[in-house]
C-alpha cells in the first residue's frame, strides 16, 4: 500500500450482480456497487434503527475479478478491504464534480447470515503467455552439481572451512 492511500473494509450487500469486463490489453476487471447500511438498536422503543445508507461504487482488478463474477451474486453480504479513490471529473456544462469509490484488494461472502464452500482456484489460468509461471506450483529445479567439491568450487584438497 502505498503513502497516502486510505484503507478501508466495508461490509454490505451487492445491488446488483458483479459485471466482468476486459481492458484492451486482456486484463479483467468488475465493477459493482456495495450498499452498507448501519443499524443501531433504540432501547426506548426495543427495534433496530437504520441509518443513511452508504453506496460505494467497487473495482476489482485481475484474479479478484474473475472470482468475484464467478462467486457473488446480487444482494449477497460481503466483506470487503480496499481503498477508497475520489474520482474527479468536469460534466458538459463546465461543473466539477467527485466521487469517492473503492479499489479492491480482497473480497468475499459474510459468513455471518451464511455458510459458503470454498473451492481453491487453479492459478495460471488464461494463454500461457499472458500470465508468468507459478513457482509455488511449478517443479523444484534440479540441484546443480559441484564437479570440483569443497567451498564455492574450491578443489576436492583445498580448503574445507567455509570462505568466510
Amino acid at each position: 500500500m502505498s503513502v497516502g492511500e486510505t484503507p478501508i473494509t466495508v461490509v454490505g450487500n451487492l445491488t446488483d450482480d458483479p459485471e466482468l469486463r476486459f481492458t484492451p490489453q486482456g486484463t479483467a476487471m468488475a465493477r459493482f456497487t456495495i450498499a452498507s447500511t448501519p443499524r443501531a438498536y433504540d432501547k426506548t422503543t426495543g427495534q433496530w434503527r437504520d441509518g443513511t445508507a452508504l453506496f460505494l461504487r467497487a473495482t476489482a482488478w485481475r484474479e479478484i475479478a474473475e472470482h468475484a463474477t464467478e462467486t457473488l451474486t446480487k444482494g449477497m453480504r460481503v466483506v470487503v478491504t480496499g481503498r477508497l479513490v475520489q474520482h474527479n471529473w468536469q460534466t458538459e456544462q463546465g461543473e466539477n464534480r467527485s466521487m469517492l469509490g473503492l479499489d479492491i484488494d480482497d473480497i468475499g461472502p459474510s459468513l455471518r447470515f451464511a455458510t459458503a464452500k470454498v473451492t481453491k482456484a487453479q492459478r495460471g489460468g488464461g494463454a500461457p503467455a499472458a500470465r508468468p509461471a507459478d513457482p509455488w506450483t511449478a517443479d523444484a529445479p534440479a540441484p546443480v552439481p559441484v564437479a570440483t567439491g569443497g567451498w564455492g568450487g574450491a578443489p576436492a584438497d583445498g580448503p574445507t572451512e567455509p570462505p568466510f
